[in-house]
């Protein structure tokens, strides 16, 4: 009686190994090329990217979270603290319509743009808050946007509001920096926290560093809030940096000086 033949798993077919420790180069090629393909595929060349955080919410949720907690005020254990935070996410949610108008505009205007090789679409870290406002203003605008997101233990998933052909899914963050930065021609820095610093000061220092050749510009939204947490001018004064360095960005604190500065730059270094 013949023994039953043996099929081996191909190697790129065995799941097994693919997620090993031993395969990692290959999933991190993977996450390098398969974007790759995408972007070429839809002829994603030129990008305006928003950071800011993910907990920042609409204006329309944080009137509804306030409404319903002033409501349940005899229910609630720690009401006054609980009424603050609420009154700060209404606060806040004005960088969340900021985002959202910024990307409307830039959309509308991408498609005035009649350049043979350029046209210009939104792109964000794919998540909720600012990411969010950003992919929405996109599609309010009828325009396509870029999601790239990433997969975090509290289970952050892609925003609606998302392209479906232009939604990533990214495990490692260096990847997925590189590319939300490989394409960018202006960078829009909303306020944030951690995941929004480490973005921000990566990519003023690869600009700083001159790793990065393009043209680029770095508008950092919300003087109030970023020159609170951040004393940009402590570093000039203890050496760490020039004060040249801080002309790597502009502060900006309404739509209409924001989009006046992008387009101005884009027009003149990319479209004249």
């Amino acid at each position: 009686m013949s023994k039953k033949k043996i099929k081996p798993v191909k190697a790129y077919k065995n799941l097994d190994f693919l997620t090993s420790h031993e395969a990692r180069e290959i999933r991190v090629l993977a996450e390098f090329i398969e974007p790759e393909s995408r972007f070429n595929k839809y002829n994603v060349t030129d990008t305006f990217v928003f950071f800011g955080s993910a907990r920042i919410k609409s204006e329309k949720e944080a009137k509804k979270n306030l409404r319903e907690l002033k409501k349940r005020k005899n229910e609630i254990k720690n009401f006054e603290k609980e009424l603050k935070k609420a009154e700060r996410d209404l606060e806040y949610s004005k960088y969340y319509e900021a985002a959202r108008e910024l990307s409307y505009r830039l959309t509308k205007w991408s498609h005035d743009v009649k350049h043979p090789e350029r046209k210009f679409i939104v792109a964000s870290g794919g998540g909720p808050g600012i990411m969010e406002a950003a992919n929405r203003g996109a599609q309010e605008a009828k325009g396509k946007s870029v999601g790239m997101n990433i997969s975090l233990p509290f289970e952050q998933y892609v925003n609606d509001y998302v392209s479906p052909e232009l939604a990533f899914e990214f495990h490692y963050f260096f990847v997925r920096k590189f590319w939300l930065i490989y394409m960018a021609k202006a960078l829009i820095v909303f306020p944030g926290g951690f995941g929004t610093m480490d973005e921000l000061f990566e990519v003023l220092t690869l600009i700083q560093t001159k790793k990065i050749h393009k043209n680029m510009k770095v508008i950092i939204f919300g003087s109030d809030y970023w020159k609170n947490v951040i004393n940009f001018e402590a570093f000039v004064e203890a050496g760490t940096i020039c004060k040249s360095d801080l002309k790597l960005f502009d502060f900006c604190d309404t739509v209409d000086e924001a989009y006046k500065k992008i387009t101005t730059f884009v027009t003149k270094k990319y479209l004249s």
